[in-house]
C-alpha cells in the first residue's frame, strides 16, 4: 500500500499555486485589502488622488499657455508657464550680464565633471579628482565668478537666482561637514579648554535663529569694523551660514560618535594607534556611517535655507521669483511660479536622499 501511495503521489506534476498567491492580484490583496481597516485607506487615498491629480493636469498641462510676453496673453484658464519661458535666464543667473554669463556655465560644468567622479564607485584616481574640488576648484570658480585676471569683474550684487542658490548651498555643506566634524571632536575631548570652547561655540550657534544671525552678519557686523572696510555681503553670508551650519553638523556627527561602543576605542589604543590615528581610521568612519541620514538631512536643511537670505538683500532662486510675479506684465502668476520653485527644490533635495539611501546600502554592514 505504502509503494501504491508513493506512485499516487508522485505521479502527477505538481499543480501550479493559485492566481490568488501570486502576481497582481496577490501584491494587491496582501498590501492594499489585507484587512477591512487598509481597504478603507485604499479607497480613501484613491478618492483623494482622483480629486487632485486631474485637476491639477488640467490645469498645468491641457489648459495651460506656454506663450505670450504678459500675463494677458494667457487667456486658456490654466497655467501660464510663459512667465517661466519668459523669465528663465534671470531665474538661473540673476543679474549677471547676458555676454558673460558662460562663466557661470563653465565653472558649474566643471564641478559636475569633477565631483560627480567621487560620487560613482569604483573610479580611478579619486584622491586627485577630491584634491582639485578641494583645494583647486574654489579659487578657479571664484576667479570666473567675479572675475579678475583679464575677466570682467562682476559685482557680487549682480548674483543672483539658482547660480546664487547653488554657490551659497555648496560651499556651505563643504565647509560645515569638516568644522563640525572637529567641533564635534572637540566637544568630547579630555581638555576642558577646548572642550569649554567648542561647547560655547555650538549651543551659541545653536540657539540663534539663522535669520537672525544673516541679519546680524550683513547689517551689525559692518558697523564694527573700521571705516571705509568694505565686506562683501556675500562672503559675510558664507561664512555666517557656514559656521550656523557647522554647530549642527557638530551635534549630528557626536551622536554617531557616542554610538560606537567602547570597545572599539580601546581595541584602537591597544593596537598602539595615536589619538587621530584611531578617531580617523576606526571611530571616524564607523561614526559617520551611521549619522549618514543626519548629515543629509542636514545638508538638506542648508539647501532650502538659502532662500532666508532675502532678508539681507540677496535675489536667491525663490526671491527672484517672487520679484517677477510681482512685475506689472506678470501679476496673478505667483501660483506658477512657486510650482516651479518648489519642482527645482525637490528635484535636488531628492537627489540628495536618494544618494544618500545608495550610501546606506553601500556602507551596511548589518551591525553598527
Amino acid at each position: 500500500m505504502a509503494d501504491i501511495a508513493f506512485v499516487r503521489t508522485t505521479s502527477h506534476p505538481d499543480l501550479p499555486p493559485p492566481s490568488s498567491q501570486i502576481g497582481i492580484i496577490a501584491w494587491l490583496r496582501q498590501n492594499l485589502f489585507s484587512s477591512w481597516l487598509n481597504t478603507l485607506l485604499t479607497l480613501l487615498a484613491v478618492y483623494f488622488l482622483y480629486t487632485i491629480i486631474p485637476p491639477f493636469v488640467n490645469w498645468a498641462i491641457l489648459s495651460a499657455d506656454f506663450s505670450g510676453e504678459t500675463y494677458k496673453d494667457c487667456t486658456s484658464g490654466g497655467a501660464c508657464w510663459a512667465m517661466i519661458r519668459v523669465r528663465f535666464d534671470q531665474f538661473i543667473y540673476g543679474f549677471y550680464p547676458v555676454d558673460q554669463r558662460w562663466r557661470i556655465d563653465l565653472g558649474f560644468l566643471l564641478l559636475f565633471c569633477t565631483a560627480i567622479p567621487l560620487l560613482i564607485e569604483g573610479v580611478p584616481g579619486k584622491k586627485y579628482l577630491a584634491g582639485f574640488v578641494f583645494l583647486l576648484y574654489p579659487p578657479i570658480a571664484f576667479l570666473l565668478f567675479r572675475g579678475g585676471l583679464g575677466l570682467e569683474v562682476v559685482d557680487t550684487a549682480q548674483w543672483g537666482g539658482l547660480m546664487l542658490t547653488m554657490v551659497l548651498a555648496t560651499v556651505t555643506i563643504v565647509v560645515s561637514l569638516p568644522l563640525g566634524i572637529v567641533f564635534a571632536l572637540g566637544r568630547r575631548s579630555d581638555m576642558p579648554i577646548v572642550r569649554m570652547i567648542c561647547i560655547g561655540f555650538i549651543e551659541l550657534w545653536r540657539g540663534v535663529p539663522l535669520i537672525t544671525v544673516l541679519f546680524m552678519g550683513s547689517v551689525m557686523l559692518p558697523l564694527f569694523m573700521p571705516p571705509g572696510t568694505n565686506f562683501d555681503k556675500v562672503l559675510r553670508t558664507l561664512i555666517v551660514m557656514s559656521l550656523f551650519a557647522a554647530a549642527y553638523m557638530a551635534e549630528v556627527v557626536r551622536g554617531g560618535l557616542q554610538a560606537i561602543p567602547k570597545g572599539q576605542y580601546e581595541a584602537a589604543q591597544a593596537m598602539g594607534l595615536s589619538y587621530w590615528k584611531m578617531m580617523g581610521l576606526v571611530i571616524l568612519p564607523q561614526a559617520l556611517k551611521i549619522v549618514i541620514p543626519g548629515i543629509v538631512n542636514t545638508f538638506i536643511g542648508l539647501f532650502k535655507d538659502t532662500t532666508l537670505v532675502l532678508v539681507i538683500g540677496l535675489l536667491d532662486f525663490l526671491s527672484i521669483i517672487q520679484s517677477a510675479t510681482t512685475h506689472r506684465n506678470w501679476l496673478g502668476t505667483s501660483t506658477e511660479g512657486y510650482v516651479f520653485a518648489a519642482s527645482v527644490y525637490f528635484l535636488f533635495c531628492f537627489g540628495m536622499s536618494r544618494y544618500s539611501l545608495r550610501l546606506e546600502r553601500r556602507f551596511d554592514t548589518g551591525h553598527q
